[in-house]
């Protein structure tokens, strides 16, 4: 099941922001997460704010229906607008994520970011960006998208080999990913990522790099490569636990990272974040640097997130609670948190040192100092980066990126 929001201050029933919020804000990008929280079937490693029908059936009636989900996610879209008041920002990025936001009809997405665009307008280069199942797509759906403006999508392949799907508890078939990119690049999607998952306990080194082969050879400009974490309260996790499947192992997670790292560099894919690689600067994702570099972005949905000028809320989880807000004219809002000067230093280290510009070492403090020493005589940092005043991972500080990042916000 869904893990647990964390603690926090109440948020206003009109959502306001505190005043200082919003200063600056013309200097920022602001983006836009959409989050649809329904899955057919729950995978056995996930831990995200989704349900599937069994789950939501008797707990939020009318209210949680994926029939009018996307009426329902315009209502906070609005509720934004009052909000951020005057801001004049166009929005930069939009991503729709989940869950699984083709379960939805096409035109319900298209209607989603429609609200988008008559509420605050969108940049000319914007961003435009959908997860997608691969079984839950055709031409036609794709198209649809692309007509409404979608011109980025993502699809969830984890693996060409069937019995790490089946382990992962993922419905679609092998080669059905692949079929995919060559589907939306036909409806003119500019920009195709496919996601994989690497340490699924029964994956031996040559099914990753079939899985990886694959990948590549179905000629996206944009890969993600995540390592398994086995989340406690997940399926997966009661099955390691007694016994059915072993445990994921941290040593072969670094070795299925190098064989990711030497087949997508031999492929012209190039890292610039330590999970992400794409074949050109145009190929990366622009809504995941805006999280990597603190700027601003309202997310929409149950559970979603959202950051503004140093301020960060969350919805309420269930969506049949968070439709009964939004209907009663309430905001959705759970609890917030506003963000001290300390807590955005070390958040800029923690999520900017993962990019393949790295950190200055200005935001750090003499024990960090003396840790980017330490780290540098280690070969964890680059050197001539270093001498130009930042702290950039190398290919081992990547493997090593957690323990880097800990040392250095000291």
């Amino acid at each position: 099941m869904p893990s647990a929001l964390p603690d926090g201050e109440p948020v206003p029933a009109d959502g306001a922001l505190p005043p200082h919020a919003l200063a600056g804000a013309a200097d920022r990008p602001l983006g836009f997460y959409l989050h649809v929280p329904y899955c057919a079937t729950r995978c056995g490693y996930c831990d995200f704010n989704t349900y599937t029908a069994t789950e939501l059936r008797g707990t939020g009636g009318v209210l949680a229906s994926r029939d009018n989900y996307a009426d329902t996610l315009t209502d906070e879209i609005r509720l934004a607008r009052k909000v951020l008041g005057d801001d004049p920002r166009p929005v930069r990025t939009v991503f729709v994520g989940g869950g699984t936001p083709t379960l939805l009809a096409a035109d319900d997405l298209v209607r989603m970011l429609a609200a988008i665009r008559d509420e605050f307008g969108l940049a000319d280069d914007a961003e435009i960006t959908t997860e997608a199942n691969p079984e839950s797509v055709d031409p036609a759906y794709l198209a649809t998208l692309r007509a409404g403006g979608f011109n980025r999508i993502s699809f969830g392949m984890q693996s060409a080999r069937q019995h790490v799907l089946r382990i992962l508890d993922r419905t679609h078939t092998p080669g059905r990913p692949e079929a995919c990119v060559a589907e939306a690049r036909a409806a003119g999607f500019e920009h195709v990522n496919l996601d994989l998952i690497y340490g699924t306990p029964g994956e031996s080194d040559d099914d990753w790099r079939a899985s990886l082969d694959a990948a590549v050879g179905a000629g996206p400009d944009h890969v993600s490569a995540y390592a398994l974490i086995v989340e406690e309260g997940t399926q997966l996790a009661r099955r390691i636990r007694r016994g059915e499947i072993p445990m994921t192992d941290d040593d072969v997670h670094a070795d299925r990272y190098l064989i990711a790292e030497e087949t997508l560099s031999a492929a012209g894919f190039d890292w610039y974040e330590v999970s992400n690689w794409a074949t050109s600067e145009a190929g990366r994702c622009l809504h995941n640097e805006l999280y990597w570099r603190g700027a601003d972005w309202w997310g929409a949905g149950p559970g979603a997130h959202s950051h503004v000028g140093g301020v960060r809320w969350w919805n309420v989880k269930h969506p049949g609670a968070y439709a009964a807000a939004l209907a009663e004219g309430r905001s959705p809002g759970a609890g917030r948190e506003v963000l001290t000067h300390e807590d955005r230093r070390v958040e800029r280290i923690l999520l900017e040192l993962r990019l393949r510009e790295g950190v200055p070492l200005s935001l750090l403090k003499e024990e960090g100092h003396a840790a980017s020493r330490r780290a540098l005589a280690d070969g964890l940092l680059q050197e001539g980066p270093y001498e130009e005043g930042r702290a950039v991972l190398t290919l081992r500080g990547r493997l090593l990126a957690d323990a880097v990042v800990r040392d250095l916000v000291d």
